[in-house]
């Protein structure tokens, strides 16, 4: 049991993660409160997904982990794995801005959110960086940028670069997955299906490409994991080999996996068409 508690300790304490963590949670479960409260149901899966989602990405930066996460390179692509892709992944798919925006008090700050959402300059800002073309190219940009053997070497050995790093993962991936997954049909301002589709497909390829390199390399591209020192005595192609390999294939699959999210969302979207269309015909 100690040695789960150990485990579970952050590694480097950080009160952002906490709040936010905390914050996230305890509004999601006010929200689910208030909507029982007016008849209506969250259900179990949606909640299991976005407290999954939340928790597997607090894990990654408040754990152990972490400390792991700096000492080996294949542990680190699993870590950005989770917090890039997983957890983003199964938080969106909770539609939890509903929820969140239910649990969130009747008052000058849920007013003041509100204005700043709608302000121009906001809506202005958010429609440029969620336009397909930018979305995709942050996203693979980010996991370009950060694998840089140069950048890498400075971001895991400078702490304000290391945090960046690991909260643009974070941030990115929220935006960017629910983009693809985002409910509204193209009729109510969502992206269109096809585009989603293509977008998941431009995001892939990339991954792909840099996790077979990674992976097939003869030489050591990561030397900075010999300056840290390995947590565990496994040779330093072989971490790399690894690490390539979670870039390769994991994280690619997450596109298949949301593509066929998409699929049924799509195939949903042209059902209820047919049926409102053959109502106004009868």
């Amino acid at each position: 049991m100690s040695a789960v508690v150990g485990f579970l300790a952050p590694y480097e304490f950080s009160p952002t993660v906490l709040a936010l963590t905390v914050t996230a949670g305890a509004l999601f479960l006010r929200g689910m409160l208030v909507r029982r409260r007016r008849g209506g149901r969250t259900g179990f899966w949606r909640a299991a997904s976005f407290f999954l989602g939340l928790g597997l990405t607090y894990v990654m930066l408040q754990t152990q982990l972490d400390y792991l996460a700096q000492h080996m390179f294949w542990i680190h692509r699993g870590q950005h794995l989770v917090l890039h892709h997983v957890g983003p992944v199964l938080m969106v798919l909770a539609l939890p801005h509903e929820i969140l925006g239910e649990g969130l008090p009747e008052g000058r700050l849920k007013q003041a959110l509100r204005r700043f959402w709608r302000h121009p300059i906001t809506r202005r800002i958010y429609g440029a960086v969620q336009h397909p073309i930018t979305a995709s190219l942050l996203f693979v940009g980010l996991i370009y940028l950060w694998l840089y053997p140069p950048v890498h070497f400075d971001a895991m050995l400078s702490v304000p670069l290391y945090k960046a790093m690991n909260w643009s993962m974070v941030v990115d991936g929220l935006l960017f997955w629910w983009l693809a997954v985002d409910p509204r049909s193209p009729a109510r301002g969502g992206l269109g299906f096809g585009t989603r589709i293509i977008m998941l497909w431009v995001i892939m390829l990339p991954q792909i490409a840099i996790g077979a390199y990674i992976s097939l390399s003869n030489g050591v591209l990561f030397d900075i994991y010999e300056v840290c020192g390995r947590a565990w005595p496994i040779s330093p192609l072989l971490d790399q080999q690894i690490g390539g390999l979670l870039t390769w294939i994991p994280a690619a699959m997450m596109s298949v996996v949301v593509g066929l999210i998409v699929l049924r969302m799509w195939m949903r979207e042209n059902n209820q068409a047919h049926l409102e269309a053959a109502g106004s015909e009868a």
